[in-house]
């Protein structure tokens, strides 16, 4: 994992992962990743992006966790995850899930404290206006989160 930028803006990560799922390019879990890739993490390799295709719609169409929240973990595990077995007291998992908790929790806070896909869009019509335009906030909400955290953690700049 390289990171060679001082920085982070939080809003064009956000405007980035919001685009790219609003033109119908990325759905909301590869939007992430496609963005934080972009911005932040560029030799994150794109596997990470087909590693966030069956995330959408609550992990393949099932409406449960929702896939905006997924793609953020990934991009967290990405930059914070271990790659070498160890023991569950290992430092990096420890971060890597503290910081997924953080991540989620902030989600719950400000949707009804539940991540569940099916509870955010009951009573919406899938191919809606109305849940797309949700799930593009939710996208831009968790890939500018997902900044945050990076940046924080790392002593990033955020502008």
């Amino acid at each position: 994992m390289a990171v060679t930028l001082n920085e982070i803006n939080l809003k064009q990560v956000q405007a980035d992962a919001e685009e790219a799922f609003r033109t119908g390019k990325f759905y909301c879990s590869e939007a992430i990743v496609s963005s934080v890739r972009k911005h932040i993490g560029p030799d994150m390799p794109t596997e990470l992006v087909a590693a966030a295709s069956g995330f959408p719609v609550g992990v393949g169409r099932a409406k449960c966790m929702c896939g905006a929240i997924s793609g953020a973990v990934i991009c967290l595990g990405y930059f914070f995850g271990r790659t070498e077995p160890s023991s569950p007291a290992d430092p990096k998992s420890q971060k890597c899930m503290a910081l997924a908790h953080e991540l989620q929790e902030s989600f719950r806070q400000n949707h009804k404290g539940v991540l569940c896909c099916h509870i955010h869009t009951e009573g919406m019509d899938m191919a809606s206006g109305e849940h797309k335009a949700q799930c593009v906030t939710f996208t831009g909400e968790m890939a500018a989160k997902t900044a945050e955290l990076i940046a924080r953690e790392l002593g990033l700049a955020v502008v």
